[in-house]
């Protein structure tokens, strides 16, 4: 009799989740290397490229996605180029503190998507969950003191297509192989990317052969590793699991910075770590079933 696979299951589907978030984290060291002088477009552009490059292998350069399928990749793929531009570009007028927390606020901004435009309820537990992860990040990316300035609208407007780009994802691999769906993606990003370095930044092009281990190493971990795990992991895992999950990123990043780069790591910033934590944790309790039974019992 032929075997088939058993699923993964919420909790197996969010370890994955939690582990890309430890990916990207890591991929902020080399982010923050490159990004001072390289091309955002450029920087982008190389990574994903090489992301699809180093995954044709593994499905025998075979991309099969129905030509019916195609507006979810090119979707997924629109949003990963113009939410990396729009962080950027907030960058050159707000600070890095700044930056980390409004992109953040995608973890609450999921589930309000989710109500508002697909008609999803959500537990009351995942409320409080996205409050205290969008808490937690304020005291982590920033130490509690915030000065906003014209790059933070910027920044807010990346936070909402980060949050769109999530939703995207998990409809999308609930029909998609996820690997043909991350190579997909991947490659119409890339290509939006330097076609438009290519038009407005053609001469930071030679930047490449000084950072390209910056590219290399975000190619390998944060695009081929981390957005196709980020699929694998959303196929069994609600949105919002994923958005609070994914979250972890800030805490991995902060806590790398401070070993690699030297960053400081004040009592405040510990705080947010744990309130983050506290977030993810109490967004896994099945509170919506005990509920529900509580209720059945009664009756």
């Amino acid at each position: 009799m032929p075997s088939t696979k058993r699923p993964l299951t919420r909790f197996q589907s969010d370890l994955i989740l939690l582990f890309t978030a430890f990916v990207w984290g890591s991929g902020f060291i080399a982010q923050k290397v490159a990004a001072p002088s390289l091309s955002i477009f450029f920087f982008n552009g190389g990574r994903f490229l090489l992301g699809a490059i180093l995954l044709l292998p593994i499905i025998k350069f075979k991309l099969n996605i129905p030509k019916y399928e195609l507006f979810k990749v090119f979707t997924a793929g629109v949003l990963l180029f113009l939410a990396g531009a729009f962080q950027q570009a907030g960058m050159k007028t707000t600070t890095a503190g700044n930056a980390g927390f409004i992109t953040g606020l995608y973890v609450v901004i999921v589930p309000i998507f989710l109500f508002l435009f697909w008609r999803q309820k959500q537990p009351w537990i995942i409320w409080i969950s996205a409050v205290l992860a969008v808490l937690g990040m304020l005291l982590l990316s920033t130490g509690g003191k915030i000065h906003l300035v014209q790059g933070d609208l910027l920044e807010f407007i990346g936070a909402l297509l980060w949050a769109f780009h999530v939703i995207v994802v998990g409809l999308a691999v609930k029909s998609l192989h996820p690997l043909h769906f991350a190579i997909g993606q991947f490659l119409f990003c890339s290509f939006l990317n330097i076609i438009t370095g290519l038009i407005l930044e053609p001469s930071t092009i030679v930047l490449i052969g000084e950072l390209w281990w910056t590219i290399i190493y975000n190619g390998i971990a944060s695009v081929a590793i981390g957005f196709t795990l980020q699929g694998i992991g959303q196929k069994n895992a609600p949105a919002t699991d994923a958005a609070l999950i994914l979250s972890m990123e800030a805490v991995f990043a902060a806590i790398l910075g401070f070993f690699f780069l030297h960053e400081r790591f004040t009592l405040i910033q510990f705080i947010g770590c744990f309130l983050v934590l506290m977030a993810i944790a109490l967004s896994q309790l099945p509170v919506g079933k005990l509920f529900a039974k509580t209720n059945k019992q009664l009756c």
